[in-house]
């Protein structure tokens, strides 16, 4: 990390900025501000870190005094906090997805890569013990030619998560339900781990109708992607939000001289027969376990590349094309508005 100091502002303060403020603390990082439209809810997020609770982010950049704002905001919200940080010459770190909708995603990238500071996005995953194992071993060409992939997100996500959040049953606001805001992450993954990908085809459906929810909870679709050497693999992948409880993200991906298999753990299944085992730092307790294992590691690593050249490794274009594989199942299956 930078050895000069640095203060963030944490914009939204719904359950994942209580992560953002937990690894700012333990990497040292002072908060300036909790900003929420809610000005109850942020003051009382920012008095558990010290810091000042607003509903006036415009002031709160006017008082130039921060290096980094960290957006937590619902989906809806994310392109113009990010547009009004980026045009007061700060740093961004933005949840996942970019925004609600394909278009605001894109003028989001657009507006981030003509800037003078860094953005990044909250893709933890990456970061994961076994993602990183995975990539390595992709990358070193130890599986040999890739066969084939495969992954699952089986989730549950009742009425209560949605009456406690109102806004992530909501399409206008949310953008879609089990794709953007659960699988994001596993399809992501899939095109970092595999290869960027040329064709989808998918489907996306409420299975499970819930008051006052109009977002998908069930999905399937395969990817063509382009692999090393110019060849094609074909990928599979099942998200739903209807499973009885949150199981563990799978992802299996079967190369001519071995396989990989994350079930929690990552078990390396090599030509001969031989099997390694890679497990990930256990959870913090406080917070749930498919959350992700990285926050703290990827919020370390962005403040360590701030005075660096050149983007961070995860910027809103790396983080593009996973938002375009799940808008074009969510066009395929004539959801919301196509874009």
């Amino acid at each position: 990390m930078s050895t000069s100091p640095r203060r963030a502002t944490v914009v939204g303060a719904g359950d994942i900025s209580r992560v953002h403020l937990a690894a700012l603390a333990s990497i040292g990082v002072e908060v300036a501000a909790v900003v929420d439209l809610d000005l109850a809810r942020a003051q009382e997020r920012a008095a558990s870190v010290g810091a000042v609770g607003s509903s006036d982010l415009e002031a709160v950049l006017a008082a130039g005094d921060i290096d980094v704002v960290h957006v937590c905001t619902p989906h809806d919200q994310h392109l113009p906090v990010v547009v009004a940080a980026l045009e007061a010459g700060v740093h961004v770190l933005v949840e996942k997805p970019l925004a609600h909708r394909l278009e605001d995603a894109e003028r989001l990238a657009e507006a981030a890569a003509s800037a003078d500071v860094k953005t990044g996005v909250c893709f933890q995953n990456r970061y994961n013990g076994t993602s990183r194992a995975m990539k390595e071993m992709l990358d070193g060409g130890g599986l040999g030619r890739i066969v084939a992939a495969s992954a699952t997100v089986a989730w549950s996500r009742t009425g209560a998560y949605y009456d406690a959040k109102p806004w992530a049953g909501q399409s206008a606001r949310s953008g879609g339900g089990a794709l953007i805001n659960q699988s994001i992450h596993t399809i992501d993954l899939l095109q970092w781990l595999v290869g960027p990908v040329k064709e989808i085809s998918g489907r996306a459906s409420q299975l499970v109708p819930l008051p006052g929810v109009d977002v998908e909870d069930t999905a399937t679709l395969t990817m063509l992607h382009e692999g090393a050497g110019g060849g094609r693999v074909r990928s599979t992948m099942w998200a739903t939000n209807t499973n009885a409880t949150n199981a563990p993200v799978t992802i299996d991906i079967l190369g001519e001289n071995g396989s990989l298999s994350l079930r929690g753990d990552l078990t390396i299944t090599a030509a001969d027969g031989s099997v390694s085992v890679v497990s990930d730092t256990p959870a913090d307790p406080d917070v749930p376990a498919y959350w992700g294992l990285s926050h703290e590691a990827l919020i370390a690593d962005f403040y360590g590349q701030l005075d660096a050249a050149g983007p961070f490794w995860i910027s809103p274009a790396d983080a593009l094309p996973a938002q375009r594989i799940l808008s074009g199942v969510y066009e395929q299956s004539g959801l919301y508005g196509s874009s």
